[in-house]
């Protein structure tokens, strides 16, 4: 028998979980993203009753916080909800929210959150668990691997539309055109081409953004650095070897043309048959590149791979 105490709070209970999934879905319907203050986290996210998700991105976007990793990451946490907020399985089982630093700071000390951008996921019941937390260092923060995470936490599958972006196809037209405009202008004289001088610079360079990690940046969508939020310093090199910022690559990429340059500077002086002395001069830059930075490689190789025993010069 269930008592007329139990079965009024019942229905309270009832209806206060419509109430607050009715007004979830009408605020998802105007914006696939709820901006959340210290309240509506409180009342919608943490307090039961909830039988739905929520994941929120606590980040810090007003200017002032000069976070440019927060400005990126929120772009495609807005892909994400707009493709789930438009797609043939919308429901109200899952609700995409932010909470600002300078809207909810109280939050971020109730959660003893010191870093922005994280990502939470807080589920029906229970409290958000270690893995609720999304991996952003080690991971990134591309829409596509915010789906499959959540996916994993939720069982809901989000198809990642993004929008249309002819960027790309526009500058490929245009350079098809230039090279396409310079032959014809040099159509009379294509010696140029069998230029091997100039195929090697383009080769290089081919290999220099391949090899400094430009394609793994591509793909997961790692931030360009980390700004500690406690002491404001600056890391450009990730510390750990399963990740990489956008920084990192570009450093990467200068080292091994330095170290490039210095080779080829030391091919130069065994090879050419001029003065000894320039020869000599040649010898010595060149040296000089190859020991200095190599050096600098090998240390940031330490660095990533913590225990490496080698280093050279630089520690």
């Amino acid at each position: 028998m269930i008592s007329g105490y139990e079965l009024s709070t019942h229905v309270l209970v009832v209806n206060l979980l419509a109430e607050k999934v009715e007004q979830l879905m009408d605020w998802s319907v105007r914006r696939s993203v709820i901006r959340m203050n210290g309240d509506k986290f409180r009342r919608f996210v943490k307090a039961p009753p909830r039988n739905y998700s929520v994941v929120v991105m606590f980040t810090a976007l007003q200017p002032q916080r000069q976070c440019s990793v927060c400005r990126q990451a929120n772009e495609e946490y807005q892909v994400l909800a707009n493709s789930w907020r438009y797609s043939s399985v919308f429901s109200n089982k899952l609700f995409f929210s932010i909470v600002d630093y300078d809207e909810g700071a109280d939050v971020f000390q109730q959660l003893n959150m010191n870093s922005a951008p994280t990502f939470m996921h807080f589920p029906p019941k229970g409290k958000p668990k270690r893995a609720d937390t999304f991996d952003l260092q080690r991971i990134g923060f591309a829409a596509e691997q915010l789906a499959k995470w959540i996916a994993d936490r939720t069982d809901v599958h989000i198809r990642v539309f993004r929008p249309p972006n002819y960027s790309g196809t526009i500058a490929l037209a245009l350079l098809i055109s230039l090279v396409g405009g310079l032959l014809y202008l040099r159509r009379n004289n294509l010696e140029f081409i069998y230029n091997k001088t100039g195929w090697a610079m383009a080769s290089l360079c081919v290999v220099f953004a391949m090899t400094s990690g430009q394609m793994w940046n591509h793909i997961r969508g790692p931030p360009y650095a980390h700004k500690n939020p406690q002491n404001g310093q600056v890391s450009y090199i990730h510390g750990s070897s399963q990740a990489q910022f956008v920084a990192e690559s570009h450093i990467i990429l200068l080292l091994n043309a330095a170290i490039t340059m210095g080779m080829v500077l030391l091919n130069e002086a065994a090879t050419s048959k001029g003065d000894v002395g320039k020869r000599r001069i040649i010898c010595l830059v060149g040296l000089g590149l190859v020991v200095f930075f190599f050096s600098f490689l090998l240390s940031i190789f330490r660095s990533k791979y913590h225990g490496y025993p080698y280093s050279f010069l630089i520690k």
